[in-house]
């Protein structure tokens, strides 16, 4: 006799395989978490850097830096920020956090936090300096006890930005206009710069960033006349189309930084439904109805086999699923007909995976190339979706500037939709051009129009004025100049801005596209200006 009966814990989840990274699941923060209230898709962006690489920790600060902090003070810190975290991938190198309101990543030298909605992420940030240095052990100061924060760790770099807001009057804190912004950042830290790259009374996307050797503004004195602050004066940034083509460098040499933000508008309307709780459901209830048919098939078929070859033992039950469980319940009905897990239609990690893969997210990245690849999403109630990765360079690669993240966002109602992808895996390590990730993301999601922004750290090529050097350099400018071109012709969309600026150690492209056959009209700009 044998047992047909498919265990329940019998899954093929990425989460459930041996070894790191490791997958905690927060089930207390995601009971009644309801999305219907959301509305600002666009996120703000922070990233801090303590030290310029992991290797570079100071002296003082613990072994592996800020993995050293536990996810308790993480999770009070989030307080402040007014989110909550829901799930961890934990590695060696890196630590993604999954929250209510998008992601954080915690690497040894760095952190980045990324929240949507009408979260505050800038009134947690003094806490975050305050972790660093006492958690941590970043070199630090004195900070303003009134302030209740006794110490702040310095910076090596803080780079803060957002796209314009679709509903800047919503906003809380500091974040009603990136003029406050631009003033909370600036009582932070001096030196600061403030940008506004696009069209003032277009799609736009602002930057703050200081340079390197971060120095923190000293606290005021009661007997200190700077009652006005003196404010960073934010600069447009347009540059002419001919710059374009040969301002960008790229990043080759191993460790550099390498940041692609791709944001999406105007969600076609039917293909974004398959960002909701309802749509999830039927398909995983499908896929999973079929797999049990599958392994039921299956399983019959190794009956036929043992019957033709009868032994004297054949009455002894036989478990197919031993291999996987030890102990499982049936899972079909006493019809014998399969029964639909309610996990299945309700749980918002479980529907988060279903997905990634019926969306094609988890292909951006594949399992068959990066199997060390981890990714843990979420799907909200009613809709909505969140997805961080982990994604370990290929070769199994053991170092921490070889581990690198990716991180998706949706809101997909009409009225606000809105989708989010940004990644640091660098294009010398998916052995594809960034306008290929570029178009297959824009594929899943189909926006009616988008902006890209790419963060690349410039080459260190010594200038010696040998003719090796002067070589390559110019195979550097010809490489970038073909890579730039092919960002001008992403299928069925026409290009509508591109900026380029170079800034400390780096270089920025800023692009804007619109579907060949959009008739939404203008962009709901929301905010305008600064």
């Amino acid at each position: 006799m044998v047992n047909l009966s498919i265990p329940y814990n019998y899954t093929a989840s990425p989460s459930s395989f041996g070894g790191t990274p490791h997958l905690t699941i927060n089930r207390e923060a995601t009971i009644e978490l309801d999305s219907k209230n959301a509305f600002e898709g666009p996120e703000k962006l922070l990233e801090v850097w303590f030290s310029a690489s992991p290797d570079a920790l100071p002296g003082t600060t613990a072994t592996n830096g800020l993995k050293a902090v536990s996810a308790e003070l993480w999770k009070e810190m989030l307080d402040l920020v007014n989110c909550k975290v829901l799930s961890v991938i934990e590695s060696e190198h890196v630590d993604a956090y999954l929250l209510s309101e998008s992601s954080m990543f915690v690497f040894p030298h760095k952190l980045i936090l990324k929240t949507c909605g009408t979260t505050t992420l800038l009134c947690g940030l003094p806490r975050m300096l305050e972790i660093a240095a006492l958690a941590a052990g970043f070199p630090h100061v004195v900070a303003n006890p009134l302030n209740g924060i006794q110490a702040a760790a310095t910076p090596y770099r803080v780079f803060y930005s957002r796209k314009n807001f679709l509903y800047p009057d919503m906003q809380r804190g500091p974040h009603r206009s990136w003029r406050d912004e631009v003033r909370t950042l600036d009582k932070m830290f001096l030196g600061g710069s403030a940008y506004m790259i696009g069209k003032m009374n277009g799609e736009h996307w602002y930057l703050y960033l200081t340079n390197p050797g971060t120095i923190l503004t000293p606290p005021a004195t009661p007997t200190s006349d700077v009652g006005e602050d003196i404010e960073t004066e934010t600069k447009l940034l347009r540059f002419p189309p001919e710059l374009a083509a040969t301002g960008v460098h790229t990043t080759d040499g191993c460790g550099e930084d390498e940041t692609l933000e791709i944001l999406m508008t105007d969600l076609e309307e039917e293909n974004a439904k398959q960002f909701y709780l309802d749509h999830a459901s039927a398909v995983a209830e499908g896929q999973y109805f079929e797999k049990a048919h599958e392994a039921l098939q299956s399983a019959r078929s190794s009956l036929g086999d043992i019957k033709g070859s009868r032994s004297p033992n054949l009455d002894d039950e036989v478990d197919v699923f031993s291999n996987t469980s030890s102990d499982c319940d049936d899972l079909v009905s006493p019809s014998n007909e399969p029964i639909f897990p309610e996990e299945l239609t309700t749980e918002g990690h479980a529907l988060g995976t279903v997905v990634s893969e019926s969306s094609g997210l988890s292909e951006v990245y594949p399992a068959s190339k990066y199997p060390d690849a981890r990714i843990d999403a979420y799907l909200f109630t009613p809709c909505g979706f969140s997805a961080n990765g982990v994604v370990p360079a290929q070769g199994g690669t053991n170092s921490s500037s070889s581990v690198h993240y990716f991180t998706v966002h949706v809101t997909p109602e009409p009225h606000c939709s809105y989708a989010s992808f940004e990644t640091n895996v660098p294009s010398r390590q998916t052995g594809r051009e960034t306008v290929e990730v570029i178009e297959q993301v824009v594929g899943i999601f189909k926006p009616g129009r988008f902006s890209v922004t790419l963060f690349e750290a410039k080459p260190h090529i010594e200038d010696s004025g040998c003719s090796d050097s002067q070589d390559e350099s110019m195979r550097e400018m010809k490489s970038v100049a073909k890579r730039s071109s092919r960002m001008e012709a992403i299928k069925g969309y026409r290009r509508i801005d591109r900026i380029v600026h170079d800034l400390d150690g780096y270089d920025l492209v800023f692009r804007y596209y619109e579907r060949y056959d959009w008739k939404g009209g203008a962009p709901r700009i929301g905010e305008i200006g600064f």
